[in-house]
């Protein structure tokens, strides 16, 4: 088990939570993992503002 806080980013669509997670992952040393049901389905990209493959390599994510 670690000390190492919990940080939860959430708020509507298209306000910029993933673009911030990425900052905020490189700042404090940590990794993303995402709790979005609809970017797991292959295809569907519309309304789903996946992370970039640019965005995807800058942090570690589970």
């Amino acid at each position: 088990m670690s000390d190492a806080p919990l940080v939860v980013i959430l708020g509507p669509t298209a306000v910029g939570k993933t673009a911030y997670a990425v900052h905020a992952a490189r700042d404090l040393g940590g990794e993303v993992v995402s709790a979005d049901s609809r970017q797991i389905y292959t295809g569907m990209d519309i309304g789903a503002a996946k992370p970039t493959p640019e965005e995807r390599a800058a942090v570690p994510t589970t």
